[in-house]
């Protein structure tokens, strides 16, 4: 399932690639203005980093919906992802408060805790560190589960997150280090590629195929959860993916 998941991200990324560089320098231009604003009012930097999260969860929820798309072979861009803005902007809402929360965590409290140099403070930081690991664990399952399950309120959102981390749990530190090498490949693509949009692809594609884990274990509940007939799972997906080639990718109407 991992190499075929890798398999799936990479040519969904590749054959979406211009909509997902045009997606993240969006993203770029919105980080770039709320860097520009702390420089210029940094008295006013407990404001304008929660406001600069806040604008980019909201596109991060149209970009959710553009991906589900890619991911599910479609070729839907613009329209997705300006529906997708109103449309989950509840859900981009709460990931927002998430997200400052844990941004805070790892620039205020910790250190915060830290200065104190006692057992107490140790205490209290390592357990805000913790915190801080279960945040990286589940936010990237945040959006895709929003798609595939599109009648659930956002705080049952986050809690299925925590879910599928503890029922996928080797999967998931597969697919923090994953994301990891995502994010450094991007840092080297100055966040053109994959960057944002693409780690939300990547994100979209593991939990499609984690929910035909489910739709399978629904079907056969007497199954053995350790036990998943991936082959059988993944065959149409790897249909529509096709074999696919070197050539093919560069000159795909040869």
């Amino acid at each position: 399932m991992k190499g075929f998941f890798i398999k799936k991200a990479f040519f969904d990324g590749w054959d979406n690639l211009i909509a997902i560089a045009l997606m993240n320098i969006a993203f770029l231009a919105v980080i770039y203005l709320g860097f520009m604003a702390f420089l210029a009012f940094s008295a006013f930097a407990a404001l304008i980093i929660p406001l600069l999260l806040a604008v980019v969860s909201v596109l991060m929820g149209g970009s959710a919906s553009a991906v589900h798309n890619y991911s599910d072979y479609k070729g839907d861009t613009w329209a997705a992802l300006r529906k997708g803005i109103a449309r989950n902007i509840r859900h981009s809402l709460l990931f927002a408060i998430v997200l400052i929360i844990a941004v805070f965590n790892v620039i205020l409290l910790i250190p915060f805790y830290l200065s104190y140099g006692n057992a107490f403070g140790i205490i209290i930081s390592v357990m805000l560190f913790w915190v801080e690991i279960i945040i990286v664990l589940c936010l990237p399952y945040y959006f895709p589960l929003m798609n595939h399950l599109p009648a659930d309120r956002p705080l049952k959102t986050a809690r299925k997150c925590f879910i599928i981390v503890g029922d996928n749990f080797g999967f998931t530190i597969f697919f923090l280090f994953y994301n990891l090498i995502c994010a450094a490949l991007s840092i080297f693509t100055i966040g053109m590629i994959p960057g944002i949009t693409g780690m939300q692809l990547a994100a979209e594609d593991a939990v499609r195929l984690l929910m035909m884990k489910y739709d399978y274990l629904e079907e056969n509940p007497d199954a053995d959860r350790k036990h998943i007939p991936w082959d059988e799972l993944l065959y149409e997906e790897r249909e529509k993916v096709g074999p696919r080639s070197f050539k093919s990718m560069i000159f795909p109407w040869k």
